[in-house]
């Protein structure tokens, strides 16, 4: 498989959406998720996020020929894309937090709302 490097996919656009979009995509939705139900802090799920997007860049990398961390000529292309991975699943975790704190928000303090 030949490498088309993009700036936000490295192998292919499919790969990218279905590796990082849609796997990790539902990982980090989940992460968000817990994290709002467990009223945890931002810190707590950008750290899970973080161990996300490395299984996301070993799925890339396994699967897909993309790039790893551990070869030293491949490591800054890998840290380049781990970012983007990363900026990707935290936006999606962010969402699925926010919109579970919503939902808690208003059922718990439903009187604010009312006219």
């Amino acid at each position: 498989m030949e490498a088309e490097m993009g700036l936000l996919w490295e192998v292919s656009a499919v790969e990218f959406v279905f590796v990082t979009v849609v796997l990790g995509g539902g990982g980090a939705y989940a992460i968000g998720r817990s994290t709002a139900l467990g009223w945890s802090g931002w810190g707590l799920m950008a750290f899970y996020v973080f161990l996300l997007t490395l299984a996301v860049r070993f799925i890339h990398f396994s699967l897909f020929d993309g790039t790893f961390f551990l070869p030293f000529e491949t490591l800054w292309t890998a840290v380049y894309y781990a970012l983007i991975d990363y900026v990707v699943l935290f936006a999606i975790a962010a969402l699925g937090r926010t919109f579970v704190r919503n939902r808690q928000m208003a059922r718990q303090y439903g009187f604010l709302n009312a006219s």
